[in-house]
């Protein structure tokens, strides 16, 4: 079985903010949109993190419910 990458990107004017990540890495990519929005450096907002956040739970819950449907239900 390979192992699958999720990228989760925004771009805003010259800005790029790019996000790599597996199924089981989805705790840490949360927590790493928080820091990113925390840090003063960075243009990334907070809402920027509350949507990309959204975007992962709802690819997450997705991914799930994609592996428990029977391809040959009656």
């Amino acid at each position: 079985m390979t192992k699958s990458v999720n990228v989760l990107a925004l771009v805003r004017d010259e800005h790029r903010y790019v996000f790599l990540y597996d199924d089981h890495s989805v705790c840490e990519v949360l927590s790493r949109l928080s820091a990113s929005a925390s840090d003063p450096e960075l243009e990334f907002t907070w809402y920027d993190a509350a949507v990309l956040s959204q975007r992962v739970r709802k690819m997450a819950e997705q991914r799930h419910l994609d592996m428990n449907e029977t391809p040959f239900a009656a």
